[in-house]
């Protein structure tokens, strides 16, 4: 948690240096404008403010309290406990993905889970995946690295998106030779 907090505070920084503006700052400027879905309050940041995607959902998340840690710490619960409650119900035969993904995660080296509502980012000095159920039959994993081979599983995401590359999964085999090479390639770039 301590890197996750570093990461953030980081962040926070970068933010007030662009804007001139704290995190309390931020939740005086949201709760004056009325909004309430997180979709609505990032968009509103990313055009009053220019912030990018990624700062102004990280700002929606703190000022609303739901991201992932802060839930979890708010209800007492751990990293792990975060992570089961993605797949729960109708999503939990999609576990097995994730874990074997984690399996490879953990032979690539050290990196730190970051979870949030509804994923997993995974951080080295940046992020270089998210991984979690995008549909009840699969679950999605978001790449950082800047170029990886053409390949049909690939979708790209256009400028400003989390990740640069998008792909789903929905069997423990299609986390293949090819998935972990992108996830090696997006891990050696954060890091």
């Amino acid at each position: 948690m301590a890197d996750q907090d570093k990461a953030i505070a980081t962040a926070l920084a970068n933010i007030e240096e662009k804007t001139g503006k704290t995190l309390a700052d931020f939740r005086r400027v949201i709760a004056e404008s009325g909004l309430g879905k997180h979709g609505e309050i990032r968009a509103m940041l990313k055009e009053r403010f220019g912030l990018g995607h990624g700062h102004a959902n990280t700002v929606a998340h703190l000022a609303l309290r739901s991201d992932g840690t802060s839930a979890a710490r708010a209800a007492g619960a751990s990293d792990a406990d975060v992570l089961g409650g993605l797949y729960t119900g109708k999503k939990e035969h999609l576990r097995p993905i994730h874990d074997r993904i984690l399996e490879v995660l953990a032979g690539l080296g050290d990196f730190e889970a970051a979870p949030k509502k509804t994923y997993v980012s995974y951080r080295r000095k940046k992020q270089f995946a998210m991984v979690g159920p995008k549909t009840n039959s699969q679950v999605e994993v978001g790449l950082a690295a800047k170029t990886l081979p053409d390949d049909p599983r690939l979708k790209a995401m256009g400028p400003g998106s989390m990740c640069a590359y998008t792909t789903r999964l929905g069997s423990v085999d299609e986390v293949d030779s090819a998935l972990v090479a992108w996830l090696e390639s997006s891990y050696a770039e954060a890091g």
